[in-house]
């Protein structure tokens, strides 16, 4: 398989096993009552009954070059349902119980995951017109697992009974050449579920019944060796008409496989920004990526004893959570504090910052990415130099104030207070109307759009980066923000000078 897929299956078994078991890591926690919600793709009986999918469509663009095959991989969970049982006193049989009580873990019924992969390389030549078509299935079973007194020794007091129901798929490849003269290729890629399972009496209104018969956490890797797959979020221009017609269907295709390689393409049913990655510092999966790994290991050395017993016998990752965090060196939690990658190496030949406008004291602006505290203050930046702190440096604190503080910043930095927008000096208490972009802005930033706001500072980060804060009108918790200095954020080319409010620039202006 295409080399890149290691490092892209980093990325994805976060994806897999998201939300497949939640802190405090308990079958009885009621957030670990409703699982598997990202990329399920259900039965077609239960897909046309209730409204869920069995299906997901990727669509990309790829231009082959060198390369005369695709590596596919599918993966997903299967669910194995999971009953306990204990031995009846005479040993002569079993009885189905709720519960289990041992001396390091207390047993309960659990939906367990079973990691399942389909891989097939296909040659590009079998992809054009019809395609190909793979079929596959994942068989129903039992096993069963004694459960002894002390781990794996000892008299055995009962068993675990694990059922997995069959469930059958398939995987369709197409592609069809793009017009033009880059012979590029449109791929698509159809995962669906076609089990044959009907669900009948009681289990035509339970979801959990039609769970067995489900692929969960579906996602797809795909790899062109010699070839190179075209970002679907920020495509080549000349690409940019046939990008905006592909269709992805509860999935979402995005460059993977490590920043600056682009022959592995991972589709998955969350959205995510090309080339993403996992955290060095994680200490390890925790399956809960919505948490932030230092607060997550912290509530979890928190659990008392017993709770922890019932984690470790919820599930065996579960259990593999509470060891890890028990066993968590202080270093390893140390670095769990944070760590700033988007700071840019600041050097002298740094570009200047546009002509400067008028200033006053105390116009910086709290920065996520300004180092800890605990290194040397710099010396004040001498007039016409970047305002910027030498690299590893850090403002001034002062007494009782925590080092992220507005307050802190009592440096005169230049041409913050102005921008020029449209041809108009844009400064504090202008009006103006935002018009956030599509590509970088959030639903948050989107449900704003056409909507007036004045402008409460002009601000530029460590990066040279002009943003507008701004307080929205009819905002009823206006005054709020500009008390406590918590504003919403735009870029100049994010707004719309008011004319009737604004003066024109001045000729060379900022």
């Amino acid at each position: 398989m295409t080399a890149g897929f290691e490092e892209a299956r980093r990325v994805a078994d976060a994806l897999l096993f998201e939300g497949y078991v939640l802190y405090p890591y308990r079958a009885s926690a009621r957030k670990n009552q409703l699982r598997w919600q990202f990329g399920v793709l259900v039965p077609p009986s239960w897909a046309e009954a209730h409204g869920e999918h069995a299906e997901q469509r990727t669509e990309c663009l790829l231009e082959p070059r060198g390369a005369d095959r695709l590596d596919v991989e599918l993966r997903f969970l299967q669910v194995h349902r999971r009953t306990v049982e204990r031995r009846v006193p005479d040993g002569a049989g079993w009885t189905e119980v709720a519960r289990l009580d041992l001396a390091d873990r207390v047993l309960v019924p659990w939906d367990e995951g079973k990691e399942e992969r389909v891989e097939l390389r296909v040659p590009l030549g079998q992809l054009t017109g019809e395609g190909r078509t793979l079929r596959f299935g994942c068989p129903c079973g039992v096993t069963r697992e004694p459960v002894h007194v002390h781990g794996c020794t000892g008299r055995t007091v009962g068993r675990l009974v694990r059922r997995s129901r069959a469930l059958a798929g398939e995987i369709r490849l197409a592609t069809e050449p793009l017009p033009g003269p880059y012979g590029a290729l449109r791929l698509t890629a159809t995962v669906r579920n076609v089990s044959r399972w009907t669900p009948e009496g009681q289990e035509s209104g339970d979801r959990e019944a039609a769970l067995p018969h489900s692929l969960i956490g579906a996602h797809l890797l795909l790899g062109l060796p010699g070839g190179r797959f075209l970002s679907m979020t920020d495509p080549p221009e000349w690409a940019r008409p046939a990008a905006r017609i592909c269709r992805n269907e509860h999935t979402w295709p995005v460059l993977a496989g490590g920043a600056g390689h682009d022959d592995v393409l991972l589709s998955s049913p969350i959205i995510l920004e090309d080339h993403p990655e996992v955290a060095a510092e994680s200490p390890g999966p925790l399956y809960d990526a919505t948490e932030i790994d230092e607060i997550l290991s912290l509530r979890t050395a928190a659990l008392t004893e017993q709770e922890k017993r019932e984690a470790r016998g919820t599930d065996p990752r579960a259990a593999g959570v509470i060891d890890l965090v028990d066993s968590m060196p202080a270093e390893v939690m140390e670095r769990l504090h944070g760590a700033i990658r988007g700071l840019r190496e600041v050097t002298g030949e740094r570009p200047a910052p546009a002509a400067p406008g008028p200033t006053a004291p105390g116009t910086g602006t709290p920065d996520p990415e300004m180092p800890p505290p605990g290194t040397p203050a710099p010396e004040k930046p001498r007039p016409g130099t970047p305002a910027v702190p030498p690299t590893g440096l850090e403002l001034p604190i002062g007494p009782g104030l925590p080092w992220w503080d507005p307050a802190q910043d009592t440096y005169d930095l230049p041409g913050q207070d102005t921008v020029t927008v449209a041809g108009r000096l844009v400064g504090t208490g202008s009006r103006v109307v935002l018009r956030p972009g599509l590509r970088r802005s959030d639903a948050q930033d989107i449900f704003l759009a056409g909507r007036g706001a004045t402008v409460e500072a002009v601000l530029q980060d460590l990066d040279g980066e002009t943003h507008i804060a701004v307080t929205v009108d009819g905002d009823p918790g206006a005054d709020l923000r500009r008390q406590q200095g918590r504003f919403l954020y735009f870029r100049p080319d994010e707004i719309d000078p008011d004319p009737t409010c604004d003066e024109a620039a001045p000729e060379g202006g900022d």
